[in-house]
C-alpha cells in the first residue's frame, strides 16, 4: 500500500512510499482508512520541531472502517465505522488505570511514534477504537480527534458552566471546535481572531458563533471594557502565542478559569495576575477515553459541526499541497483520503 512517511530525523521531507499492508495481532484491529486530517503537528514533524520515530507513517487524526481483527472475540468490530484514539499505551500503569492514558510513561502516538493513518490501512489496539454515530459523515469523522482533545481540556472536569461568558482566542480548527463545545455547555461564547482570519471567522459566524477581531480597535476596546467589569468567566487560548496568552490572562475575571490549549514552541507569561486574581489554570494534552465518549455524544446530538471545517479532501500524493495551504493559513483543515488517486 502507499503511505506518506517521514524517513529520517530532523527536517527530513515526507515521501510517498510503498509499504506492506499491516496485519492485526491478538487484541488489535485493522482499519481501512477513509480519511485522515492534516494537523499542525504534522507540520512540526516535517520541520523537525516535533519528535518522530522515523521511518514512520504520518497521520494521527484518523477515521475508517474495521476490516480485520486479530482474534475471533473482536469480530463484532468488523465493518464498523470508527475513529481512532491516538495514544498506544501500556494499559496497566496508574495513568492508564485512572483514564489518563495520554500521560502513560510508555505512551506512543500513531503518526509519530507508530505508523499512522496517511495510508490505506492502519493497525491499532482494539481499545483505541471509538464507534462513529450514524449521523457523522466521513469528512467530519476524519477530524473528530481534535474534538476529543478539546473535550479533554474543557469537559473533564467542566471548565465551562451554563451562563458563563467565554472568550476563545484563536480561529483555527481547535478554536472553532472549542467555541462550539463551550456553547454546547451553555456558555455565551465570543471567538476572537485576527484580520488574517477573515475567512475562518466568516465560517464561524455561519456556525452561529459570535466573533470579534483583535485587530479591530472598536471590538478590542469593547472586550477590554467588558473585562474591566469582570464579565469573562472563562478564557480559552487556542492560538499558542505569547501575546494571545497575555491578553487572555488580562481578560479573565478574578476567580475565573483560564484554559491553555494552543502550543507553538515555548509560550512564557507572567504568573503575577493569575496568582493575584486567583485564576484557575487548566491545560489539555491530547485525549482520553472519556473525552472520546463525550466527543461522540456531541456529534451524535448535532451540537458540534466538524464537516464545514474541512477545506479540501486530497489524495495521499498531494500531501505537499495540504502542507503548503497550512503554511499560508489557507482554509482550516485538509483531509487526506487514500482511496483517491
Amino acid at each position: 500500500m502507499l503511505a506518506v512517511r517521514k524517513m529520517g530525523p530532523g527536517a527530513t521531507p515526507f515521501s510517498v512510499e510503498e509499504v506492506d499492508r499491516p496485519e492485526p495481532a491478538a487484541g488489535e484491529a485493522r482499519v481501512a482508512v477513509f480519511g485522515a486530517g492534516m494537523c499542525g503537528t504534522d507540520l512540526h514533524i516535517l520541520d523537525g520541531d516535533y519528535a518522530a520515530n522515523a521511518p514512520v507513517t504520518l497521520g494521527h487524526e484518523v477515521a475508517g472502517r474495521v476490516d480485520a481483527v486479530g482474534t475471533a472475540r473482536d469480530e463484532t468490530w468488523l465493518g464498523r465505522r470508527v475513529a481512532l484514539e491516538t495514544a498506544v499505551t501500556c494499559g496497566i500503569c496508574e495513568w492508564c488505570r485512572t483514564g489518563k492514558p495520554m500521560l502513560c510513561p510508555e505512551r506512543r502516538s500513531i503518526g509519530s511514534g507508530l505508523d499512522g493513518g496517511f495510508a490505506s490501512h492502519i493497525v491499532v489496539p482494539v481499545r483505541n477504537l471509538h464507534p462513529l454515530p450514524d449521523n457523522v459523515d466521513e469528512r467530519a469523522a476524519a477530524v473528530s480527534e481534535p474534538l476529543a482533545c478539546v473535550c479533554n481540556a474543557l469537559l473533564d472536569p467542566p471548565a465551562v458552566n451554563a451562563g458563563d461568558r467565554v472568550v476563545v482566542i484563536g480561529a483555527g480548527a481547535i478554536g472553532i471546535i472549542a467555541a462550539q463545545v463551550a456553547r454546547a455547555q451553555g456558555g455565551q461564547v465570543t471567538l476572537v481572531g485576527t484580520a488574517s482570519d477573515a475567512g475562518r471567522m466568516a465560517l464561524a459566524a455561519e456556525l452561529g458563533l459570535d466573533t470579534a477581531s483583535v485587530d479591530d480597535e472598536a471590538s478590542r476596546a469593547d472586550m477590554e471594557r467588558a473585562a474591566a467589569t469582570r464579565s469573562f468567566n472563562v478564557v480559552v487560548e487556542c492560538a499558542g502565542a505569547r501575546a494571545a496568552a497575555e491578553w487572555g490572562i488580562a481578560l479573565v475575571r478574578p476567580g475565573g478559569r483560564y484554559v491553555q490549549m494552543g502550543l507553538s514552541g515555548d509560550v512564557t507569561v507572567s504568573m503575577t495576575n493569575l496568582v493575584l486574581n486567583e485564576v484557575s489554570v487548566r491545560t489539555g494534552m491530547a485525549s482520553s477515553p472519556a473525552s472520546w465518549w463525550r466527543a461522540m455524544r456531541l456529534l451524535e446530538a448535532g451540537l458540534v459541526q466538524l464537516g464545514p471545517l474541512v477545506t479540501d479532501v486530497l489524495p495521499l500524493r498531494q500531501w505537499a499541497k495540504a502542507i503548503d495551504q497550512m503554511r499560508r493559513r489557507e482554509g482550516i483543515k485538509n483531509v487526506l483520503d487514500p482511496r483517491l488517486e
